[in-house]
């Protein structure tokens, strides 16, 4: 990691850094392999105002941003964005009445709603604000049997029966207008077909591809029930990082939300068809070299969320070179590594990590430190280094 070492000699470690050739190189794949869809920026998989607009610049056929809390949602208002589709049921009125606020001045926001009682709530705001707002329906694509759940656990709305139960009730709520539909495909988006755990591989393949069929045929039968009560709709969203070939190609899509694929943080070397370059990611100082083959970085134990795997500690930029001890794994304040190869290594050396999750990198760092041509170019501010906590 010459080229690093050289563009951040000057930097206090630890630190995140963002390759911006990396980054172009993502872009250009998500241009070439979305089709005819639009992109839908996810922001909790960048968490930089200045990253977000440089994204929306690059990419040919964006819809907007997909937010994930109501108060970030406000933030990124304050600062110019629109077109905002708020990813998860909100209930923080606090946060809510501001973003009424700038819709009253003509920005296009729109809640997501899976139940009722969701609805019930962001129209008795509404209508004491006397005003009008969108909403999209978000439904579940997960597949459910006795042996296992095979998706992620977020929408009621797992048959066409419950929709038309809950297209019911909307009807009878006078405030809120049904613009959008999700439908994401959680265990094709965001679950590799070749993990780790290669005996997984098989399991996880064939569930894939009966996934495919099923999911395709509800998001159908969905979006038409839907369009028999609205007439048309504004979008119909689909997908993420990970499925992006084949979210390309259902119809019933309009936009597809991409987030991940920009960053291309560890999780993702797992999924056979991104051809992604790793953008970003932080870098650790050695600092102790207790016995020969081994290292000891300073920092470093920034573990992804979600359930408890091999797969959420970072993993090093360069591989095939370390490994983490099992009894010990990527620390608070410091991190042992086993060296496998015949690395010369001294005390002052820098190791760079990729995080395994893309956005919870930037909740750890106030910037990320870019570098193109081996120079480093700029300091973006993340949400944390504007003085931002969302979740």
């Amino acid at each position: 990691m010459q080229v690093f070492d050289k563009a951040f000699q000057h930097l206090e470690r630890p630190f995140a850094w963002l390759d911006m050739q990396a980054l172009d190189t993502n872009i250009k794949f998500i241009n070439q392999r979305v089709r005819d869809k639009k992109v839908r920026i996810a922001t909790k998989s960048i968490r930089s105002i200045q990253v977000l607009n440089y994204i929306y610049e690059k990419l040919e056929n964006v819809s907007g941003f997909m937010t994930f809390t109501a108060s970030e949602t406000c933030y990124l208002l304050e600062n110019g964005f629109d077109h905002l589709l708020i990813g998860y049921p909100v209930w923080e009125e606090n946060s809510v009445l501001p973003i009424f606020d700038y819709i009253k001045k003509g920005y296009d926001v729109c809640f997501m709603i899976d139940d009722v009682r969701q609805a019930k709530w962001l129209n008795a705001l509404a209508k004491r604000e006397n005003l009008e707002i969108s909403i999209c329906i978000d439904i579940n694509l997960s597949i459910e049997s006795s042996i296992i759940y095979f998706g992620t656990r977020r929408s009621s709305i797992k048959t066409i029966k419950v929709l038309k139960e809950l297209l019911d009730s909307l009807q009878k709520l006078s405030h809120l207008q049904i613009n959008g539909v999700m439908g994401y495909e959680a265990q094709l988006a965001g679950v590799g077909d070749v993990p780790i755990q290669k005996w997984k591989r098989p399991i996880i393949q064939q569930l894939q591809k009966r996934s495919r069929k099923q999911v395709a045929k509800f998001r159908n039968e969905a979006v038409d029930t839907i369009l028999s009560v609205t007439g048309e709709l504004e979008f119909v969203n689909g997908g993420g990082s990970g499925s992006i070939d084949f979210t390309s190609q259902c119809p019933e899509v309009t936009e597809i939300t991409v987030g991940s694929a920009f960053f291309n943080p560890a999780l993702f070397d797992q999924y056979s068809a991104l051809n992604l370059r790793p953008a970003a990611g932080f870098a650790l100082r050695i600092t102790r070299n207790p016995e020969e083959n081994v290292v000891v970085c300073h920092g470093g134990g920034y573990i992804a969320s979600g359930a408890i795997s091999i797969d959420k500690q970072p993993v090093l930029y360069e591989k095939g070179k370390f490994e983490y001890f099992s009894l010990e794994g990527a620390g608070e304040v410091q991190t042992p590594l086993k060296v496998i190869t015949k690395e010369t290594l001294k005390l002052g050396d820098t190791l760079y990590f990729r995080h395994a999750k893309a956005g919870e990198l930037c909740e750890r760092f106030t910037k990320l430190e870019a570098v193109r041509n081996g120079q480093h170019i700029n300091s973006f501010k993340t949400y944390r280094g504007d003085g931002q906590c969302f979740l």
